[in-house]
């Protein structure tokens, strides 16, 4: 039975059963999977894990209490690099050869890692090609932002920048559109957001001038509430399904004629 009190401080623990099936299935190395008294759907998982070669250990519930509070029978080892391939901006850009349609979020002092978590879920189901980060200034929780994100993690491909100034005047010169996302900026309706786009979405204190002031327009959701503004994931899944929704469109238009 492994020792918790030997693992390295680096380690990482997920708990939630469908960030550790996404974890699993995406075949970043993990693992061990630690379980006590589990139930059904624990010993599928387990089983699944054994299908990916990944090792399974039997510990005691006060093992697992330790390593994850919230555990219900099963902690999946990892560390808080074990996520989604990560990439650098100009390998992504290489690999996209002559597509005109990439979609890239780039995400400014995301620190929460519920917000962080959230928006990789939406990244996820919107077809986002690649989430760019600030490096050192971005969510680092790996067990909240994978439970957060139901696993999405494991999927969504990341890079992170030292200087996201640069990496915007990048994809500039690689044919992107670059808009950042505030509430006072142009509607997003009006915005035509077909071809190679990128999102800036801003942390609490929002946009930086920096990143700002090189977008290309600012897209606001237009919101009839009384609060001065959305939550950071939830802004930043209205974007993606109007990205998604105007390249629908666009598809739909292409047949008719």
């Amino acid at each position: 039975m492994p020792d918790p009190a030997s693992y390295d401080d680096l380690m990482a623990y997920l708990s939630g059963f469908h960030a550790i099936e996404e974890q699993i299935r995406s075949g970043i190395p993990c693992g061990p999977l630690l379980m006590a008294k589990p139930g059904p759907r624990a010993r599928e998982l387990a089983d699944l894990a054994l299908t990916y070669k990944i090792r399974v250990d039997r510990v005691g519930t006060a093992d697992l209490d330790r390593l994850s509070p919230d555990h219900r029978g099963l902690v999946l080892e990892t560390t808080d690099n074990d996520s989604a391939e990560f990439t650098t901006l100009e390998d992504f850009l290489e690999t996209l050869g002559n597509r005109s349609d990439a979609l890239v979020i780039i995400l400014d002092e995301i620190t929460d890692p519920h917000n962080y978590g959230a928006i990789l879920r939406s990244c996820d189901q919107f077809g986002v090609d690649l989430v760019l980060s600030r490096r050192r200034r971005t969510a680092k929780n790996a067990p909240i932002i994978a439970q957060t994100s139901a696993g999405a993690s494991a999927w969504v491909k990341n890079a992170e920048e030292a200087n996201l100034v640069r990496a915007v005047q990048i994809l500039k010169e690689n044919n992107f559109w670059v808009y950042g996302a505030d509430m006072n900026g142009q509607s997003v309706y009006e915005i035509n957001l077909l071809g190679r786009i990128a999102l800036v979405i801003g942390g609490e204190a929002g946009l930086s001038r920096l990143l700002r002031e090189r977008c290309d327009s600012i897209a606001a959701i237009p919101c009839q509430g009384r609060l001065d503004s959305l939550n950071v994931s939830v802004a930043a899944g209205i974007l993606l399904y109007e990205v998604s929704r105007q390249r629908a469109l666009g598809k739909l238009k292409k047949k008719v004629k």
